[in-house]
């Protein structure tokens, strides 16, 4: 493959980006609704709410990487959630990962943050190994919890 570039995506960048988070959520057996993808990260970029790096090789959009701001309460500091990596299958192996972690790092480093944080499935094994090798630690003193808000449940009372 050609060089790689990886640069800070805007809203010009929106048609290479939809159709990668669209792999994105199919490789997480997600629906994929390309005018949604497109409103989704079009809001995030406008409004800079996210952060998201593109990778290309030779020219060609080959992955992405989609970071939110957020704060580390117990460091008293900003952090940034890695909430989003993607890499197309055949581009796998050439450097695109390994460059948008780094420029993740980079931006972590350029805005005084003391961590960077992210979640991935347990099975996906080839991104714990990227993961590990770049120095990320696992975390096995703290659960993660998740609610769905929209879910109709009630909530229950103390006894």
């Amino acid at each position: 493959m050609d060089s790689l570039h990886i640069d800070r995506a805007t809203s010009a960048d929106l048609d290479a980006l939809v159709p990668l988070f669209a792999g994105y959520l199919r490789f997480y057996d997600r629906s994929v609704d390309k005018a949604r993808i497109a409103v989704f990260l079009g809001e995030r970029l406008a409004r800079g709410e996210s952060v998201v790096f593109l990778a290309r090789h030779g020219g060609r959009p080959v992955g992405f990487v989609q970071l939110y701001p957020a704060f580390a309460s117990l460091s008293l500091a900003r952090s940034w959630i890695l909430n989003d990596l993607y890499v197309l299958p055949e581009a796998r192996g050439h450097g695109a990962g390994r460059g948008l972690m780094q420029a993740a790092r980079d931006l972590a480093r350029e805005t005084g943050a003391a961590e960077l944080f992210l979640q991935t499935a347990r099975d996906n094994t080839a991104a714990q190994q990227l993961y590990e090798t770049l120095g990320w630690v696992r975390d096995d003193e703290f659960l993660v919890y998740t609610l769905d808000p929209r879910d109709t449940g009630a909530v229950p009372t103390p006894t």
